[in-house]
Formats: structure tokens, C-alpha cells, sequence
């Protein structure tokens, strides 16, 4: 008995030796396995230089407020498959610290989990950590509560915005070193900006301003983080800092580093152009871009960013003033994270273009020939090897131009530079696309779009306020970016004597404003609305109206579009109404702006109640939409989700201007009465996350300013890009995606180089109909393409043939393909190939 008790002890002491070994050894395999590699990154004339090994680095911007962690994994790993190796953030200080010492990091505010979806993506990341940031948000970024901190200016030598802008960096940096997330503990960031643009701002702070950025870059140094530091378009940037360049052609425009041994940064190359309501389209093509990348990067250029690569929604009350809810949507990756082609496709080919030539551009010694007024090469070779890397650039913008180049002659396209990794072989021109095109479509949801039934809740006008200010309160200050309301009220007498008698003489409101919008009131009736613009904040409304004898009531709604977000002494900007003045008395003008006491009042009782969430509906009593309805008039409405899982919108078609919320979450500012000179609103369409809507009984509520809108006109739509075409000349350049890098050699990976076009569905899809097909020389865009001169007659059957049911098909780009090598009725055109198709699922998909 004995004896088998001490087998068993025994036994057990070695079960729990073997256990205790086997968990320890898996703690230490699994210590091993998730330690990070500490990075160094270091820099000279020609790059960065991580862990050891030169870099080029292709970046997009991408801001973690303007999408939902929902879609953040979905776009990091589509920027991923464009070809890009680094994200680049903004740090939103206004975000993060709205109220002074209370911090958001949750939600859409989650910096460090946003960070880490990058570094799980294996990508570097480039922190842009402000405090300034200005990227059409409002008030640039700096949060309102710091307006009102005692003696301060913002971004300049003064102690107060100092202490606090120490403060917030110390506390961002710190957060983000204690998740060791910078290079030199492992992670992801290998860069980092301080301050934004200053250079355009500095003159006016003068002597002030040089000491500020000296002091910026002395904090982010002494932090001691083992990443570089940058500050763009800051051409004195002080030591160590590296200035960087921003705009469209920072291979023409940029003077280069200020020291020799600082590498060529490009912080912002603009894809498109942000766009403010009022505005008509905008866009930026592809060929420019791509242009002028190949071009930085043939003048030792070593780094690009994409600003922005997905640009996203300003939700809420984000955007700047003006600045419309889509932002930057003509961006690689549009505003629902779709890839907007052929944008993605061709920057994602250049990429791959300029990655067979990495070894020259980061080793070779640069050269330069002008064989013409209009052509220029620039190559690299690396002395005693066969490492060669040319660009062979046509800046006539009306023809091709013919370059020999080491014994060959190659034809460049107009405006263009083509690539030659081995200073052979072109692989890529930037004026030649041959990845695909997509149009985007709204498709009108069945499921959301039943019929709604309308609630309505009117704001009632204040009546007499309570105000011992005789001008008009500032709006700014008023508000303190609470709300995008603020009334003023007043009263003033007319005797009956100073009524107008004489005919033709009438009475009239004049009210000059500072901006941004405004809505007027007199003795209960509404008189009207005016507003400025991106470019003009500042406008004059003016009304006749009918005075009575005796006590006359004035009352006017503030309105903002968002604070600004540039500019010098920020602090001290204003608007809102500033001069007021009643015209046609016999007694002359009647200057009610300092002659009368004006009442204020911030926000909509609405706001206030909360009444755009579900608790908040049941504080007012809501009544049946009849048909219509005055302005300031809130709007509720439930709806199921719209079918599918792509992306969603609303179309306010119907609507004039306010706010959108869809269970409680900010969509954004709408204005839809603000008509560009083409006679249509800036933005329709406004973006539903999916993550916002629920499957079924989503509240839909909208705040709208302006009288008599038709509700009944809005509608739910589905987002995709299901039109998917190709335009691609016979004479093109081969797809890039045939070539690979052994060594020195440049090599085919396909047993025959020859010009296709793809066509390639997202998702499951497949290739559902064949809506337009010519070899010839069609003309029009995605989506408008139609027939010209020339056309192959089996066009069309070719592209069935290849096409029909398939995911993705490859279509070769020549005469025998098209039946035109023998039978050519049009042999002087050099042909195109234009091909629309429609992507969808079958019944079994």
C-alpha cells in the first residue's frame, strides 16, 4: 500500500517536472515567436535606410477618423495590394482631446489599433503628429478649447500654446511607446512630422516664427524615439529634420533637400482635389500622377505619398468650413473604399516598375542626357556591373517624340516618361494604361427604400433673448464648436412719422456678414436665407420687408460650415453677422448693430434633447409629415438595411441644407440648395457605414434648415463598381506584370510579352453581360463608351467569347484577334480597344 502511494507520488512529480518544462519551453517558443526585431532608421543623401537596407517607399495617406474601424482592414489591405509599403495618418488632436484633459482613443479615435492593422498588413507607417494639421478638418485639427486659453496664439513662439502642444505630443508619443510601436522597439512607424506646412505662415509671426520651429523640432529630437523627423515644405527646416515636399510636381518644383545628406521626400503628391460645396467636379487624371512619380523618382527621389489614397467622410461635424462630407473621392480608393480604377491600377503597375529599378536608383550614380528641346533621360548605372535604370521623358504635350538611347530608338507618348529597369527594356509609360477601368453606380436599394412615413418635430423661434451685448456676439466664440447654430435676437422701434410715404421709396433688412451662412426673421415672418463661400466667407443679405409702427422684432440664425482650418492668428479669425442696418426711413438708416441690445442663444432645442437618438425621440411630441413643412423642422424616419453587403448611401435629392443621422451616428453636413455653376449640388450621395445600420428599423433623422423640402425624393442607395471596361491602343506597352529582376537581368516571367487587356470582376462576381466592345477607334469614358469611325465588325462576339461567365478574362490587344490582319477597312487608324462589361452573381453565386 506504501509502496504504490510512493509510485504514485513519484509518478505525479514527474508529470508535473514534464508539464512545467512543456509550458515553459512553449512560453519561451511563444516569447520568441511574437518579439519584435528592433529597427534602426537611419538616412542619407539617397533614402531612408531601415534595418540596414535602403528603401523606396510608396505611401497613401489614409485617416483612421474619416472611415469606421469596420472598413480599416479592408482598405489597409487594398493600399497593400496597390503596391504600397507605408500608411501615412494625421494625428487629430481635436479628435483625441476635445475637452480639455479628457481623452477619446476609442472608436474611430483608436490610433493604436489602427496602427496595428498596418503593422499586422506588414507595412511601415509615417506619423503625422501635428498639433496643426489642416487636411480640410475643422479648426485644422487644434481643439476649440484652446481658443479660449488666457494670452495664447496659436503656432508661434508663445508659452501657452507651447506648454500645451508639449504636453499633447508627449502624450500621443509616449502612448504610442509604451505599445511599442515605433521602429526602434520593432513596430511599424519609421517616421515622423512635426507641425504642417508652416512656411506658409511663418513671415507673419517673423522672428517668433524661426524660434517656434526650432523649439518643434528640439521637442520631437529630444524624445529620443530613434525614427527621423520631417517637416514639409519647410525648406529651413532646422537640422536634423529633413523638409519634404507637397503638391502636384515635386520633381519639377521642389529645390531638394537643405543639406546633402537628407534624402528627396514627398509628404503629399495631391491625387485629386478636395472639394468644397459650391464646387463643380474635380479631378486629377492618372497620367499626371503617374507622370510626375516617375519623374520625382528619376531626380533621386525616394519617397511618395499618395494624399490621399482613400480619402473617405468627414462625419458629424468634421470638415472644415465649406469643405463637403466626401472627401477626396476621386483618391486611388474611393470614398467607400472601392478601388476607383484605372487610378489603383496604374499607380499599382508603376510601383512595380519603379521596384525592377530599385537597385540602380539606390545604388547607381545618376546621369543626364537633353537629346531635344522637349526629351530628356535620366538613367543610373552602378560602375563595373551591369545595374542600369532609365527614364526617358517627352514633355511635348501634343506628339510623340523619338529618343535614341544606347543604340535604340524608342517612341515616347506625349507628356510621358517610359521606364527601362535594365535601360533596354520599357516596362511601363505613364500615359499608357493597360490595367482596367471601372465606372461606379448607385443602385436604388429595394429593401430600404419602402415607403417612408415622415414624423416631423418643428424648432419654434425664440422670442425676446436675454443679452446685454450691443453688437452681435462672435459665432466662433458663441458656439464654441458645440453646434453649428447660434441665434441673435433684437428689437428696435420705428415711429409711425418715419415710415416711408413717398412712392417708390421702400423699407429694406440689410445684415453683412463674416460668414458662413445665415437665416433672418422679422416680426415672426422669414425673410430668407444667404450664405458665402469657400473662397468669399463674407456676403450682404438684403430684403425689403414691411415695418410696423412701433416695436419691430429681428431675429437671425447663425450658421456654420465647420471652422477654418489654415491660416495665420487662427485664434482670431470671426464670423457670423457683423453689421446690421435698416434702409428707406425718413429718418435716414437705421444702424440697429450697436444701437440695440442683441439677445443670444447657442444650438437647437433638438440638439439639446438629443432628439436624433432613440432615447432622445421620445422628449417632443412628433407629428405626421402632411406634405410640408417650415425650415428648421427635424425629420424622422425608420428603414430596413439595404440589401447586399456592399456599401450604402442616401441620396438627399429633394432636401436643402442641415445635418443626417442614422441611429445616433453622425453621416454628415448635407447642401444640397448650394448649386455648382453646373447647376447641380457638389455631393448627392452621402455614406452609411454598414457598421451604423442594424438589419432591420434604422432611425433616420435630418435636422433641415429650409422650408418646404421633399422629403418623399431622398432614396437609399447600393454602392459598387460592377462596370468594369478596358481602353487600351494597340501600340501600348505591355502589361509591366511580365517582367521580373534576377540580379542584374531584367526577365520575361511569361513565355510570351504581349499587350492584353484585363478584365476582372471584385469579389465572387463574374462577368454577367458584354454592354460595349470595339477594336477600332471608339471614343468616351467608363460607362459613355460609343462607336467611332473605324470598327471591327466581331468585336463584340470576340469579348463573349473570352469574357462571358468568367471572373476575370484576358483579351489579346492585335489585328488577328479582331479578324482586321487581312480585312483592315480602315489601315491608316491605329486601333484601340474599348470594352464595357457588367460584373454580377448568378442565381448559384
Amino acid at each position: 500500500m506504501r509502496k504504490h502511494s510512493l509510485d504514485r507520488w513519484l509518478l505525479t512529480a514527474v508529470l508535473v517536472v514534464l508539464l512545467s518544462s512543456s509550458s515553459s519551453f512553449a512560453a519561451k517558443k511563444d516569447a520568441k515567436k511574437n518579439k519584435k526585431s528592433n529597427k534602426e532608421v537611419t538616412y542619407d543623401g539617397t533614402s531612408l535606410i531601415i534595418d540596414g537596407k535602403r528603401e523606396l517607399l510608396y505611401s497613401g495617406s489614409i485617416h483612421y477618423p474619416r472611415s469606421t474601424p469596420e472598413m480599416w482592414p479592408s482598405i489597409i489591405k487594398r493600399a497593400k495590394q496597390g503596391g504600397l509599403n507605408t500608411i501615412q495618418t494625421y494625428v487629430f488632436w481635436n479628435v483625441h482631446e476635445p475637452q480639455q484633459g479628457k481623452f477619446n482613443f476609442s472608436g474611430r479615435a483608436d490610433l493604436v489599433k489602427f496602427i496595428k492593422l498596418i503593422e499586422k498588413n506588414g507595412m511601415y507607417v509615417t506619423l503625422r503628429l501635428g498639433p496643426f494639421i489642416q487636411a480640410e478638418w475643422t479648426h485644422g485639427g487644434l481643439p476649440y478649447w484652446l481658443r479660449e486659453v488666457p494670452g495664447i496664439f496659436f503656432r508661434t513662439d508663445n508659452k501657452p500654446f507651447k506648454e500645451h502642444t508639449e504636453r499633447y505630443v508627449r502624450m500621443i508619443l509616449d502612448k504610442l511607446k509604451e505599445e511599442r510601436l515605433f521602429a526602434s522597439q520593432g513596430g511599424p512607424i519609421i517616421l515622423g512630422q512635426i507641425e504642417n506646412e508652416y512656411s506658409a505662415v511663418q513671415r507673419a509671426y517673423k522672428q517668433d516664427g524661426l524660434n517656434y520651429i526650432k523649439w518643434a523640432s528640439k521637442l520631437v529630437d529630444s524624445m529620443k524615439l530613434g525614427i527621423p523627423w520631417v517637416m514639409c515644405k519647410q525648406n529651413d527646416a532646422p537640422d536634423p529634420m529633413i523638409n519634404t515636399c507637397n503638391g502636384r510636381h515635386c520633381g519639377d518644383t521642389f529645390p531638394g533637400p537643405n543639406k546633402e545628406n537628407k534624402p528627396s521626400l514627398w509628404t503629399e503628391n495631391w491625387t485629386t482635389q478636395f472639394r468644397v460645396f459650391g464646387d463643380p467636379p474635380t479631378q486629377r487624371s492618372v497620367e499626371d500622377i503617374a507622370y510626375s512619380v516617375a519623374r520625382f523618382f528619376s531626380k533621386n527621389g525616394s519617397h511618395v505619398n499618395y494624399y490621399m489614397y482613400h480619402g473617405g467622410t468627414n462625419f458629424g461635424r468634421t470638415s472644415a468650413h465649406y469643405v463637403t462630407t466626401r472627401y477626396y473621392d476621386d483618391a486611388p480608393l474611393d470614398e467607400y473604399g472601392l478601388e476607383r480604377e484605372p487610378k489603383y491600377g496604374h499607380l499599382k503597375h508603376l510601383h512595380n516598375a519603379l521596384n525592377l529599378c530599385k537597385k540602380p536608383l539606390l545604388w547607381g550614380q545618376p546621369k543626364t542626357e537633353k537629346p531635344g528641346k522637349d526629351t530628356e533621360i535620366r538613367y543610373y548605372e552602378q560602375p563595373g556591373t551591369k545595374t542600369c535604370a532609365a527614364f526617358l521623358a517627352n514633355n511635348n504635350t501634343e506628339a510623340a517624340e523619338t529618343i535614341k538611347f544606347k543604340g535604340r530608338e524608342y517612341v515616347i507618348a506625349p507628356r510621358s516618361i517610359s521606364i527601362l529597369p535594365d535601360c533596354k527594356t520599357v516596362v511601363y509609360n505613364t500615359a499608357q494604361i493597360v490595367s482596367q477601368h471601372t465606372s461606379r453606380n448607385f443602385m436604388k436599394s429595394k429593401k430600404a427604400n419602402k415607403k417612408f412615413d415622415f414624423k416631423v418635430f418643428t424648432e419654434t423661434l425664440p422670442s425676446k433673448l436675454e443679452g446685454n451685448s450691443y453688437i452681435p456676439v462672435e459665432l466662433y466664440g458663441l458656439t464654441k464648436d458645440k453646434t453649428d447654430y447660434g441665434w441673435y435676437t433684437t428689437s428696435f422701434k420705428v415711429h409711425k412719422n418715419h415710415l416711408p410715404t413717398k412712392k417708390g421709396v421702400k423699407t429694406f433688412v440689410r445684415i453683412a456678414s463674416l460668414g458662413h451662412a445665415l437665416h433672418v426673421w422679422l416680426n415672426g415672418e422669414y425673410l430668407g436665407s444667404g450664405h458665402g463661400s469657400h473662397e468669399e466667407k463674407s456676403f450682404v443679405f438684403q430684403k425689403q420687408v414691411t415695418l410696423k409702427a412701433g416695436e419691430n422684432h429681428l431675429i437671425m440664425l447663425g450658421v456654420l460650415t465647420g471652422f477654418p482650418d489654415s491660416g495665420s492668428y487662427m485664434e482670431h479669425r470671426y464670423t457670423g453677422p457683423r453689421g446690421i442696418s435698416i434702409l428707406g426711413l425718413t429718418s435716414g438708416t437705421l444702424d440697429l448693430t450697436e444701437s440695440s441690445k442683441w439677445g443670444n442663444k447657442i444650438g437647437m432645442e433638438g440638439e439639446k434633447l438629443g432628439i436624433h437618438t432613440e432615447e432622445g425621440l421620445k422628449k417632443v411630441e412628433w407629428k405626421k409629415f402632411t406634405g410640408k413643412a417650415p425650415g428648421l423642422t427635424w425629420y424622422q424616419a425608420y428603414f430596413d438595411a439595404p440589401e447586399s453587403l456592399n456599401a450604402a448611401a442616401i441620396r438627399m435629392n429633394g432636401m436643402g441644407k442641415g445635418l443626417i443621422w442614422v441611429n445616433g451616428e453622425g453621416v454628415g453636413r448635407y447642401w444640397q440648395s448650394f448649386l455648382s455653376p453646373l447647376g447641380q449640388p457638389t455631393q448627392i450621395e452621402y455614406h452609411i457605414p454598414r457598421s451604423f445600420l442594424k438589419p432591420k428599423k434604422n432611425l433616420l433623422v435630418i435636422f433641415e434648415e429650409e422650408p418646404n423640402v421633399k422629403p418623399e425624393l431622398m432614396d437609399f442607395v447600393i454602392v459598387n463598381r460592377d462596370t468594369v471596361c478596358s481602353y487600351v491602343g494597340e501600340n501600348y506597352t505591355p502589361s509591366v506584370r511580365h517582367w521580373t529582376r534576377k540580379q542584374d537581368q531584367v526577365q520575361a516571367i511569361t513565355d510570351n510579352v504581349s499587350l492584353t487587356a484585363t478584365l476582372k470582376c471584385s469579389g465572387t462576381k463574374k462577368i454577367a453581360a458584354v454592354e460595349f466592345a470595339s477594336f477600332g477607334n471608339p471614343i468616351g469614358v467608363c460607362g459613355n463608351f460609343t462607336l467611332g469611325t473605324c470598327n471591327a465588325p466581331v468585336s463584340k462576339q470576340v469579348i463573349e467569347k473570352h469574357c462571358l461567365g468568367k471572373a476575370e478574362c484576358v483579351i489579346p490587344v492585335n489585328k488577328s484577334t479582331f479578324q482586321q490582319d487581312k480585312k483592315d477597312s480602315c489601315k491608316n487608324v491605329a486601333k484601340t480597344l474599348a470594352v464595357q462589361v457588367k460584373c454580377g452573381r448568378g442565381k448559384k453565386n
